[in-house]
């Protein structure tokens, strides 16, 4: 492998890595961190310019001053902080077993197909933590029943949406009118003695709670643009959200 196809594919593999660092929740700090780490091990400068939507990054040479300047489309964002942290891991274990190019890539691939949770793993935790809140909020066993049942339907038809390709405010708003459907149901038929604390928390798996933490750092680390832009970007779900629960209530007579 000649220097100029070594620097091409470097950059590309540590691209990779950019884009699963913020597609999986990672704030723009932590992404340039892990993306130094690997560019140092492999003998490489590199400088990103990172948006909520492009990554461009110039890997440099630090012996022959040789330069690649790559472009890349951040695909959908999926949280997935199991990816974060394994990346981070290997970035440290780059710098202290000194991995070569090809060490790192076939790390960087076993951790892409990393087994996530079952579907209905997921479904059943969410919803027990939606039960959960509803208690915390004073519900009884029958109130959390309902904010289980709601969490799971409304969460459902997020991931259902997801699949065939729904706009993501679109996905949201869904989510949140199935469930905050549901739970009025109890409202309307008065089951359990607290019903509207399960509408409260039917569609609080929804909240960006990511977004918002992410654009905090990214606006303390003077990441204006991605801070700004996570932060719109929560606004939005939340606006979603609003408009789901808003209809449900407006069909359902709930004041």
């Amino acid at each position: 492998m000649d220097e100029s196809e070594k620097i091409i594919n470097t950059a590309n593999l540590l691209l990779e890595i950019s884009s699963l660092l913020m597609v999986s929740g990672a704030n723009t700090n932590r992404t340039n961190l892990s993306i130094d780490r690997f560019a140092s091990v492999l003998n490489f400068k590199a400088s990103s310019m990172i948006s909520h939507k492009t990554i461009i990054m110039t890997l440099e040479d630090e012996e022959t001053n040789l330069s690649c300047t790559r472009v890349q489309n951040l695909p959908p964002y999926a949280i997935n902080f199991t990816i974060i942290s394994e990346i981070s891991k290997a970035s440290w274990n780059a710098i202290s077993d000194n991995w070569t190019l090809e060490q790192i890539a076939n790390e960087i691939e076993r951790i892409k197909h990393t087994n996530r949770y079952p579907r209905i793993i997921i479904l059943i935790a969410v919803s027990l933590a939606g039960a959960g809140f509803c208690n915390i909020f004073k519900g009884d066993y029958i109130n959390m029943l309902v904010a289980f049942v709601s969490t799971f339907m409304g969460l459902f038809i997020f991931q259902e949406t997801h699949k065939i390709k729904y706009n993501l405010y679109l996905r949201i708003f869904s989510g949140a009118f199935v469930a905050s459907s549901v739970a009025s149901v109890g409202i309307l038929y008065h089951i359990g003695e607290q019903p509207q604390s399960a509408l409260a928390t039917s569609i609080l798996f929804l909240v960006p709670g990511v977004a918002l933490i992410n654009s905090f750092t990214d606006l303390l680390e003077n990441n204006m643009l991605n801070g700004i832009v996570r932060f719109t970007h929560g606004l939005m779900t939340v606006l979603a959200m609003a408009i789901g629960l808003f209809l449900a209530m407006y069909l359902f007579q709930i004041k």
